[in-house]
């Protein structure tokens, strides 16, 4: 049954409060006024101090805003008062879902991304499967019933504002300043005035209010999120020992600071102490105890690999998981994100089902050959059905492209060698352990944008090795340049794909190109062969400079060109020269001078191109046939250049790098769910 679309009014039956046993608010002085300075907190004890004491003595005044059935699932929008802040209730709106006549239910709160607002489909999911869910609606943005957007009640912060975008306040108080200003809780810098913790707070008692639901168990409740909801989900489960399961994506890999040197790769900051050690995931990863599954991509721009693999090395491996995605930016495979329902099903109702351990990995810098060799030992008590072990050469995390080292079985492990160009870049390497998905779990309710996986996939931990250890162990430096990018012998294996479910719209993007390996000669052309079963076109696309890796400072700019294909049951040849291809952004006319700077290479039937100094869209038709190519290669030009890269952004084009992440991830899951 969908959603109503009469008005529903607010009336005493539909608007329900819980009052707390006191039936009073607590007035801690930091909630109730402005803090002195005196009192500003210094890490995360002093900053939760009073906290347990607050939840147990202030009523959430929970309200039930609108209430239907979808199929056999309750489904409900609800509002609950967070806290008192300078002495004006704060209150956020949320999706509540459960399944009809559930009792004693596992329960889960979810945390949305930056720019997102909650999830129906997600709470509605999760009912079907079982469990009761919250979804927050702490950004403050329209909620979607589907057909129709909420137009009663809202998120309201009072006289704060912890929405996302700010909808009232100038300053964005996720980025970082604590500075003070009319919408912060302190009157002096202070970590109550970043917006995280007050988030943070939201959710802690969102807890609460599960907890105090008659059809959820309190002692099972998890938690997850994407995005800036990956963040949230890691400090939500540091901070509150409530949860007793824990899956962020894409978010919580916590910050490197400038004079990590050590640390090959990453993304470095200058982070002030306060933030630090009461912002930063730093500071509440450590504090982790109940069971996490980190599931996120290999080049995600919000939660840096490297970065994780450094503030998380000392999480036991008994509570920990890794689900990597190979290739993809704020997105997982199929294969990859039913890990996250596996979790749950293990750690939150207690299934049969066992996640297997993490694999046991070693690099090797001294092996006979004196060639880098990793070796991998699954855990083997369920059928592995491949090993895929993957490694860079490439310092730039969010530009850099992951070999396949192709692993050979020996024995119980699987052994690869990982060759290097040259001994002054760093070496990065994990692996991909791949097995059959229970059948219980093969089918049965997903959500929008995901499909059920015949497989699943658990990574191992990410090792690194800087120069200085390369040189150290003299490993040599075996490896050369090739022609040859792709023979498509593997399909899509080194590429990933978006909007695959859409024949006019399917993309298949690969950073190979950027690899030192396969980067174009100066002055070849790109050939490949490619199967069109009716007449369409192709749009190739070279984004170029993305994040700055190759030319800080200068902008990031998309060169295509189309190839209009006939029908044909037979492969065709498609060439493409430097000279043809045309920038996106209409000021720059000149074409693209050498392939040394692209970062990515994508095809797909639909694009944007420029014509008669216009930004126009490329509309392809539906694809017919297979959708494969063959011998990607270059031919004639000449290695003439090697151009380095991980050369630093600073904090102002960073920022707009990462402002324009969002927006097209937004557009993509927009995409994903039609």
């Amino acid at each position: 049954m969908a959603p109503s679309t009469a008005p529903h009014m607010i009336t005493t039956t539909t608007r329900r409060q819980f009052v707390c046993a006191t039936g009073a608010t607590l007035a801690l002085p930091w909630l109730s006024a402005a803090a002195p300075a005196t009192d500003i907190p210094q890490n995360l004890t002093q900053l939760w101090a009073g906290f347990a004491e607050l939840d147990k003595n202030t009523p959430l005044e929970v309200e039930v805003l609108k209430e239907w059935m979808e199929d056999m699932i309750v489904c409900r929008i609800v509002r609950y008062q967070v806290g008192v802040f300078k002495g004006v209730p704060s209150r956020v709106a949320a999706f509540y879902a459960f399944p009809k006549g559930g009792t004693k239910l596992p329960a889960l709160v979810e945390l949305h991304g930056g720019g997102q607002s909650a999830s129906l489909n997600s709470v509605v999911t999760y009912a079907r499967r079982g469990y009761a869910g919250i979804s927050l609606n702490w950004g403050g943005n329209k909620m979607s019933l589907g057909r129709e957007t909420w137009a009663g009640p809202q998120t309201d912060w009072g006289k704060l504002d912890a929405t996302h975008p700010p909808q009232r306040n100038s300053a964005n108080h996720f980025a970082g300043p604590l500075t003070a200003d009319d919408f912060t809780l302190d009157a002096v810098e202070s970590p109550r005035n970043s917006n995280w913790f007050l988030v943070l707070m939201a959710a802690r008692r969102a807890i609460t209010f599960l907890q105090q639901q008659p059809e959820v168990d309190p002692a099972r409740i998890g938690a997850h999120g994407h995005s800036m909801g990956g963040k949230l989900t890691t400090n939500l489960a540091g901070i509150d020992r409530r949860i007793k399961a824990a899956v962020p994506s894409c978010g919580g890999s916590g910050d490197l600071l400038e004079s990590q040197t050590e640390v090959p790769g990453g993304r470095k900051t200058n982070v002030r102490p306060m933030e630090l050690a009461c912002v930063s995931d730093n500071a509440y990863i450590p504090l982790l105890t109940c069971p996490v599954l980190w599931l996120s991509p290999t080049n995600d721009f919000h939660a840096h690999i490297d970065n994780m693999a450094w503030n998380w090395r000392n999480v036991p491996d008994a509570r920990l998981r890794f689900s990597i995605s190979p290739h993809l930016n704020h997105h997982h495979t199929d294969e990859h994100a039913i890990t996250e329902y596996l979790w749950f099903e293990e750690h939150l109702k207690g299934a049969a089902f066992k996640m297997p351990a993490t694999p046991k990995f070693a690099l090797e810098l001294q092996p006979p050959s004196g060639i880098p060799q990793v070796t991998v030992t699954p855990d083997d008590s369920q059928p592995v059905q491949r090993v895929d072990v993957y490694y860079s050469l490439d310092p730039h995390g969010l530009t850099r492209f992951w070999r396949d080292a192709q692993a050979v079985k020996a024995g119980r492990e699987w052994k690869a060698q990982c060759p290097v160009m040259a001994l002054d870049q760093p070496l990065f390497t994990f692996a991909n352990v791949v097995y059959a998905t229970p059948a219980a779990y093969q089918t049965g309710p997903q959500p929008a944008g995901r499909g059920n996986s015949a497989t699943y996939a658990i990574s191992s931990r990410v090792l690194s090795a800087g120069p200085a250890q390369l040189q150290a162990a003299r490993v040599k430096a075996t490896d050369k340049a090739e022609r040859l990018i792709d023979d498509g012998a593997r399909g899509w294996h080194d590429w990933y794909q978006l909007n695959w479910g859409h024949p006019p719209l399917w993309t298949a993007t690969t950073r190979k190109l950027k690899d030192a390996r396969w980067r174009g000669p100066d002055g070849a052309t790109l050939h490949f062969e490619i199967k069109c079963e009716t007449d369409n076109q192709l749009v190739l696309t070279f984004n170029c400079n993305a994040w700055g890796a190759i030319a800080p400072g200068k902008p990031v700019v998309d060169y295509t060109v189309v190839k209009v294909l006939a029908s044909s049951p037979d492969w065709q040849a498609v060439s493409v020269t430097l000279k043809e291809l045309v920038a996106t952004d209409p000021k720059i006319t000149a074409p693209l001078a050498n392939w040394q700077s692209v970062t990515e290479f994508s095809l797909s039937p639909t694009g944007t191109t420029v014509k008669a100094g216009q930004k126009v869209k490329a509309d392809g038709k539906p694809w017919r046939g297979p959708r494969e190519i063959r011998n990607l290669r270059w031919e004639g030009g000449e290695y003439a250049r090697v151009t380095a890269t991980n050369a630093p952004l600073n904090p102002e084009e960073f920022q707009k790098n990462f402002n324009n992440a969002i927006k097209k991830s937004l557009e993509q899951e927009k995409l994903e769910r039609k």
